[in-house]
């Protein structure tokens, strides 16, 4: 692998721990004095709503179309699906809208600008399903945080698994955080990049947890916890700039050139993946230190075994 740290440094990432902690929770008490105050903008795959899709027969400039709407009142998340000359709409529910005028007004929005429009579909999306929609993508990270909790409290140590599931709270709180703040619209495929970003952060907290644990028998025993995770961050930097700053390229170019239609999942994909990095160097080591992890409380990996061929393996 390349190595950006050269042999023998160590980093001191624990001498600033407390300043890198509370510009954490700074962020985590903002984030949840936005949500308390100011909500999410929900999409209509959770409130519900209209839906219309239609087909032009050339390729169309969404702004056009989005001006052609606004001129028979009708506003909505516009966006190109499928090919340029595919445009769908999104209508927020409000009392007295109904589907059918809707789309009425849709397609005589529409003609003015190609009078050979075809209207593709023209669905209603019931609030009913948009709670149940809520409710099991609140389920699905509770669910995955209680399963990481449990793996890694079996797998490692009780205080690197709290220390791992407060972090990736925090990787959760922070992203829909951003998306309260600046009012941007989460969806189904936002979600989708919160569950996402669970996985890719807690993957970096394993490979930092085990070679934690595999430094106990390493290292000299004179080293304080503090100086065993500092080697530990260490050693496992080259790994994490990466991985972490190859998956950012691709994320950050879906943000820039991807589009309207995929710029919330970009963009909580970005926010996940630079507050996972942080996270899973300072966040999670940070709570396990503060509840007094020991080298005693960590079990060294120990090969001894083999497989048919003579190679040891761990067990």
């Amino acid at each position: 692998m390349m190595q950006f740290i050269k042999d023998g440094t160590v980093i001191p990432f624990m001498k600033i721990k407390g300043i890198v902690e509370i510009l954490c929770l700074i962020g985590v008490i903002a984030s949840i004095v936005s949500m308390s105050t100011k909500g999410l903008n929900w999409g209509l795959d959770f409130t519900g709503g209209i839906v219309i899709e239609t087909k032009y027969t050339q390729p169309v400039d969404l702004d056009d179309v989005r001006k052609a709407y606004a001129s028979v009142g009708i506003e909505g998340v516009t966006q190109h699906f499928g090919t340029p000359r595919d445009v769908v709409i999104r209508v927020a529910p409000k009392e007295g809208l109904e589907q059918q005028v809707v789309a009425d007004k849709v397609m005589q929005a529409s003609k003015t600008i190609d009078p050979n429009v075809h209207l593709s579909r023209s669905e209603y999306v019931g609030p009913a399903v948009g709670e149940e929609l809520v409710e099991s993508g609140v389920l699905a990270i509770v669910v995955s945080l209680i399963a990481i909790l449990a793996y890694i409290a079996f797998r490692f140590e009780w205080r690197m698994a709290t220390g791992a599931v407060i972090s990736l709270a925090y990787d959760v709180i922070i992203v829909m955080g951003v998306f309260s703040f600046w009012q941007i619209e989460y969806d189904l495929t936002v979600l989708a990049a919160v569950l996402t970003v669970l996985g890719y952060s807690l993957n970096d907290k394993i490979v930092v947890f085990d070679r934690i644990r595999e430094n106990v028998s390493k290292l000299p025993q004179t080293l304080s916890m503090d100086e065993l995770f500092d080697v530990s961050l260490t050693q496992t930097l080259s790994r994490t700039i990466i991985t972490s700053g190859t998956t950012l390229i691709t994320v950050v170019s879906l943000l820039i050139f991807g589009g309207e239609m995929i710029f919330g999942f970009s963009l909580a994909l970005t926010v996940g993946i630079v507050f996972g990095t942080i996270s899973s160097i300072y966040v999670a080591s940070t709570w396990a230190l503060l509840l007094k992890i020991e080298r005693r409380n960590l079990i060294p990996i120990k090969v001894d075994k083999k497989n048919e061929d003579g190679m040891e393996y761990m067990d």
